[in-house]
C-alpha cells in the first residue's frame, strides 16, 4: 500500500505552483496560518462574532482570509481590510483555541497589509492620530493641553470617551527616581506610557507610591509610546522604532525590571521582538500586580470598607493570563471586596481606537459592559486599562449610573495612605 495520496489530493496547504498574493514587507506567516484547523471554538468567544453571527467577523473567517491571501485566490483588497478592521483584537480565541494558534501577531501583519487598501480618511486618521501623534510625545502633550477647547468640536459621541484632564497635573512630570521609606530591595524601571501619563497621571502616581512602600525604587526614564497602539493598526515599521526606543530607554536606567500599569502595554512589550536587546526587555516586563504577587507585598493594615466590581482587560486577561494577581491583591485589603461582573471576559469594546474606527460594534459592547456593571449594585468598578476605564466610564454615563470607574492601583495605594504605620 504506498503512503502517497492519489494526483490532486491535500489535507492542507496551497495548491501547487499558486503564489501568495501578499503586498511586499510584513504578512501573515504561512506556519501560523496553518495552525488553524478551523475547528471553531473561537467563535461564541468572539465579540464580534457573537453580535452578527457572520463568519466572517470570527477569528476562523478572518484566518480564511488570510488563507486566501496566502494561497493565491484572493488580493489584499477594501473588502479583506474591512474584515482585519473590524477585529478587536482581544484575543480571547487564543485562550479558547486549543492549536494555540498565535492570532493577535498574524491580526497584526493582515493589517500591515491592508493599509493601502483602506479609504483615504481612514489612511490620513490612522497616520495622524497613531504614528505621528505617538511617536512623539511633544505633541501627545499639546494635544492633551488643548483638550479644553477641542472637545465641543469632536463628534458627540467621542466627548464622553475623553477623562477631564487638569492642567497643573499635566505640567508636573513624574520624578525621574523615588526612593522607597525603609530599606531598598531593587531598583525597577517604570513604563509611563502616553496615554496613561498624560491623561490618567494619577494612576503613575499610584504605582510609584505603591512600589516605594513595598521597597522598591521607581526610576522613570524619558520615553515615548510602547508601541502597541501602533501595532495594532498595522505600522509595524514605526511600531518597531516605538519598542527599539523604549528598550534602550529601559535597559540604560539598569532597573532589573519593567514595571507597567496599563494592561495593554505590558502585553505589547512581553512579545518585543525583532530588535538589539527585545527578549531582555520582554522578560523584564511585568504588570504591576503581577510583580507584587511575584516579588512579595505587605498588606495595608487598613482599608476603606467598600464593594467595587471588577472589569478584566482583555489584554490581561487573555494575552498575559495573569487576572487572578489584582483579585488576589484586592481581596487582601481589609475591608475591601470584589463582586466579578456578568461576562467579564467579554471585551468592552474599546480595543485600543476601536471604539473611535469601528463605533457602532464598540457601542454595542460598551453598553452591554455597563449595563452589566451597574447590575452589580456596586457604586465603583476596576478596570486596569486606561481605555478600558474610558469605554466604561461612557457607558455608565450613557445610561445614567453613578458609578466610579477606578484603577484597582489607586485603591491599594488609598489604603496604604490610610495605614498609619506608613
Amino acid at each position: 500500500m504506498s503512503g502517497s495520496l492519489p494526483d490532486g489530493v491535500r489535507f492542507i496547504g496551497p495548491e501547487e505552483g499558486s503564489l501568495p498574493a501578499w503586498q511586499p514587507g510584513h504578512a501573515p506567516d504561512p506556519t501560523d496560518i496553518a495552525l488553524c484547523v478551523g475547528c471553531g471554538l473561537c467563535l461564541p468567544h468572539c465579540p464580534t462574532f457573537r453580535l452578527t453571527g457572520d463568519e466572517t467577523a470570527s477569528p476562523r473567517g478572518r484566518i480564511a482570509a488570510m488563507r486566501a491571501v496566502n494561497e493565491g485566490f484572493r488580493e489584499v483588497d477594501a473588502r479583506f481590510a474591512e474584515v482585519m478592521d473590524g477585529c478587536l483584537v482581544c484575543r480571547a480565541c487564543e485562550t479558547a483555541c486549543p492549536s494555540l494558534v498565535p492570532y493577535g501577531r498574524m491580526l497584526d501583519a493582515a493589517r500591515y497589509q491592508a493599509r493601502g487598501s483602506r479609504t483615504l480618511p481612514s489612511r490620513i486618521a490612522r497616520t495622524v492620530g497613531v504614528d505621528f501623534a505617538l511617536g512623539r510625545p511633544w505633541v501627545l502633550t499639546v494635544a492633551t493641553a488643548l483638550l479644553p477647547v477641542v472637545r465641543p468640536l469632536l463628534p458627540r459621541r467621542l466627548r464622553p470617551l475623553i477623562p477631564r484632564i487638569r492642567l497643573r497635573d499635566l505640567l508636573r512630570r513624574l520624578p525621574r527616581v523615588s526612593e522607597p521609606d525603609g530599606p531598598v530591595r531593587g531598583t525597577v524601571a517604570l513604563l509611563s506610557g502616553c496615554i496613561q501619563d498624560r491623561w490618567f497621571r494619577s494612576v503613575n502616581v499610584a504605582t510609584i507610591r505603591v512600589l516605594n512602600r513595598n521597597g522598591w525604587r521607581v526610576v522613570v526614564p524619558r520615553q515615548g509610546c510602547c508601541g502597541a497602539l501602533t501595532a495594532h493598526y498595522g505600522s509595524l515599521d514605526a511600531a518597531q522604532l516605538m519598542a527599539d526606543d523604549v528598550s534602550a530607554a529601559m535597559r540604560a536606567s539598569g532597573a532589573a525590571w519593567i514595571v507597567v500599569s496599563a494592561a495593554g502595554c505590558s502585553a505589547h512589550m512581553k512579545e518585543y521582538t525583532g530588535f538589539d536587546g527585545a527578549q531582555e526587555t520582554a522578560a523584564s516586563v511585568r504588570d504591576v500586580f503581577e510583580f507584587l504577587v511575584e516579588q512579595g507585598w505587605t498588606a495595608p493594615a487598613r482599608g476603606a470598607t467598600e464593594t467595587a466590581a471588577y472589569h478584566d482587560p482583555c489584554h490581561l486577561l487573555h494575552s498575559q493570563r495573569v487576572a487572578g494577581a489584582a483579585r488576589g491583591v484586592m481581596a487582601a485589603i481589609p475591608g475591601f471586596t470584589l463582586v466579578e461582573v456578568k461576562d467579564g471576559a467579554k471585551c468592552c469594546g474599546s480595543a485600543g481606537l476601536y471604539n473611535v474606527f469601528e463605533p457602532a460594534h464598540a457601542d454595542a459592547l460598551m453598553r452591554e459592559k455597563a449595563a452589566n456593571v451597574a447590575a452589580t449594585g456596586c457604586g465603583a468598578v476596576l478596570a486596569g486599562n486606561p481605555g478600558c476605564a474610558m469605554q466604561i466610564q461612557a457607558g455608565l454615563r450613557a445610561m445614567g449610573a453613578s458609578i466610579d470607574v477606578r484603577q484597582p492601583i489607586e485603591v491599594l495605594e488609598a489604603a496604604y495612605a490610610a495605614d498609619p504605620a506608613r
